[in-house]
């Protein structure tokens, strides 16, 4: 399903989007090494077994990142004009190499924008559920999305 336009959508709109992703090891170094991050408890498995999670743990960013992915396809795909911000960002529980995610996203907020008559504003609740039902990830998004008819 392609994005929805702005006057598509509704406050308390939800979903649960259909892709899920299980998470391994390369997704893990490869994320973390990219983005030049050195934290051991990422890439040093004999330093990770020492933490007190006993494991390596995945990059917060990629989580963040893998959760607004997922959501995409059906919230601003072929609409958004631009993501304007994000906000409330919080990881209550850690993600592990192999969890299975997926993302749910719900619509708190709309507002037309005051600078394009031919868009507004849609903000998201994403939720990132591991395979426990565990939220792992959530933020607000707030997205600039074309209208239908502009």
């Amino acid at each position: 399903m392609a994005g929805k336009y702005f006057d598509e959508w509704a406050i308390g709109d939800t979903l649960t989007h259909d892709i899920r992703r299980t998470v391994t090891e390369t997704d893990n170094l490869l994320f973390t090494t990219m983005t030049h991050n050195p934290q051991p408890l990422h890439l040093d498995i004999e330093a990770a077994k020492a933490s007190e999670f006993g494991q390596i743990l995945v990059n917060g960013t990629f989580t963040f990142s893998l959760m607004v992915g997922l959501s995409v396809g059906d919230t601003t795909l072929g609409t958004l004009v631009a993501n304007l911000g994000y906000d409330k960002l919080v990881m209550p529980k850690p993600v592990f190499i192999g969890d299975t995610l997926r993302a749910e996203s719900q619509v708190v907020g709309l507002k037309e924008s005051k600078s394009r008559p031919n868009a507004g504003i849609v903000t998201f609740l994403h939720r990132c559920v591991n395979q426990r039902g565990e939220i792992v990830c959530q933020c607000e998004r707030s997205a600039l999305i074309k209208k239908k008819d502009a």
